[in-house]
């Protein structure tokens, strides 16, 4: 069956502290977002020791708006793409009065509710910068904390004294979607008014009465390009590559819940997908570029309201940036728009700041790893959430976590690095006749498919498994 969390899937709440089992590697968590969150309570459940560390004053990642940690891309209109039971966590359902796709209040409560219900909120420490991970000199990792200065009772970041240490694991769940890729290089010419990164976009007041010009095709562009519809004075929404925009509702409910068991092959997925694009409608009409690609090969961009505004002519639709002039944007067809502000729409890199480039580096925003988790060169550092699912994030960053606590606590083995590496090259033969080649593709997995493969994986590493804790570095 296809992954759905309903409400029958409702673990017991935990009422009693689960002390940690000493005799067990102790394990560093880096972030508190969605997939941190998903690590913490995957180690509290199972006793194994750990510390989680977050930045800023609370957890919730990019789901909580204005963030204290300064590193949130959360605006005021942002809702999830995937469905509440395709999103869930897979013990614990959003609330059945919920709307089929809740908004990030809704999802920032959701996790308040979770971190209590599983009653590890105390593991959590806030104000806590990681600042370097490096490999220990008897084995295992070092890794060097700050105070952030964001509370009350912390040092500031200029005065806070570094403190040291040292870990059998380091789960790494910092996300990807917060260091800001611009244009490089950037377009020729000269511009006389705004220019900001969607990462710092927070509501339509930052676009009210201006000349607004959105660069992109992803999820950030469209919401922000149907927002400014309403606000602003004019919208030109730039486009260099097509994308499929699909809609979010069909036939009164919601998309993904048409959906395919997780021993589907990839092409019955990928047929699904232009089914769903067909349903939409195609864009051609309101003058977006045809994409080179079929839907399947692309991460989904979904949008119920985009059509509607394009119709009653409320965003331009214009090709990619030739150059700036001063108020104005000049368009590679040789038309050119007003513009006192520019969105830049255009992603994210990976970016691991508290690692030396040559320990880990994700050049081009790729970094191969196992099941996109574990290096094979590197052992005991875990990888979680670092992917980019046809469907949600957190229930994939949860079975990543479970794997990790089972190859903890002796229940799992990972396979050796010849088999992780022949294995690895045959993910990214797969991936890559499945997906079109670009930066936004170097960690895209089918969501239902991954978490199956995960299954088997565990069941494989089971056979060879020392059945007793064990240290993995």
């Amino acid at each position: 069956m296809p992954y759905s969390v309903r409400q029958k899937h409702r673990a017991p709440e935990i009422t009693a502290e689960i002390r940690p089992d000493p005799a067990l590697p102790r394990v560093c968590v880096i972030g508190a977002g969605a997939s941190g969150l998903a690590a913490a309570k995957a180690l509290y459940t199972a006793g194994v020791p750990f510390d989680c560390f977050e930045k800023g004053t609370e957890f919730g990642g990019n789901w909580l708006f204005d963030n204290p940690n300064g590193v949130s891309a959360c605006y005021e209109t942002l809702q999830i793409n995937t469905s509440c039971p395709r999103m869930a966590f897979s013990d614990f359902p959003m609330p059945a009065d919920y709307p089929d796709y809740a908004s990030h209040d809704q999802v920032y409560a959701y996790f308040r509710d979770y971190v209590a219900h599983f009653g590890f909120g105390n593991t959590i420490t806030f104000n806590t910068e990681v600042t370097h991970v490096r490999r220990g000199e008897r084995g295992g990792w070092d890794v060097d904390i700050r105070a952030t200065g964001t509370g009350s009772a912390a040092e500031s970041v200029e005065t806070a004294a570094t403190e040291t240490r040292h870990y059998d694991a380091v789960m790494v769940a910092n996300g990807h979607h917060w260091d800001a890729r611009w244009p490089d290089p950037g377009y020729p010419g000269h511009f006389d008014g705004e220019q900001i990164h969607a990462h710092d976009y927070r509501s339509g007041d930052q676009l009210e009465g201006r000349d607004v010009v959105v660069v992109g095709a992803g999820n950030s562009a469209m919401d922000i390009a149907v927002e400014g519809s309403h606000r602003a004075r004019s919208v030109n929404l730039s486009i260099r590559r097509g994308q499929w925009v699909l809609k979010k509702t069909l036939f009164g409910m919601a998309a993904d819940q048409i959906a395919l068991p997780s021993w589907a092959p990839w092409w019955a997925t990928s047929a699904r997908l232009r089914i769903a694009a067909m349903l939409s409608g195609g864009l051609r009409k309101y003058g977006l570029p045809t994409p080179p690609h079929t839907p399947g090969q692309s991460h989904p961009v979904q949008s119920d309201a985009i059509r509607d505004r394009l119709g009653a002519g409320a965003i331009t639709v214009k090709p990619g940036i030739e150059r700036l002039e001063s108020d104005r944007v000049v368009f590679t067809d040789g038309s050119e728009a007003p513009a006192d502000l520019i969105v830049w729409a255009t992603g994210y890199r990976v970016n691991f700041p508290f690692f030396d480039p040559d320990l880990i580096s994700a050049e081009g925003n790729d970094l191969p790893l196992f099941k996109r988790m574990a290096h094979p060169d590197r052992p005991g550092l875990f990888f979680i959430g670092l992917l980019q699912p046809v469907g949600a994030v957190m229930p994939l960053a949860e079975a990543q976590s479970r794997l990790v606590v089972k190859e903890l606590t002796g229940e799992y083995e990972l396979p050796n690095r010849q088999e992780m590496t022949r294995r690895m090259r045959e993910d990214d033969r797969r991936n890559k006749r499945q997906f079109y080649d670009s930066p936004r593709h170097t960690m895209q997995v089918d969501f239902d498919h991954y978490l199956l493969e995960l299954k088997r994986e565990m069941r494989t590493g089971r056979q060879h498994a020392p059945r007793k804790g064990k240290v993995t570095a």
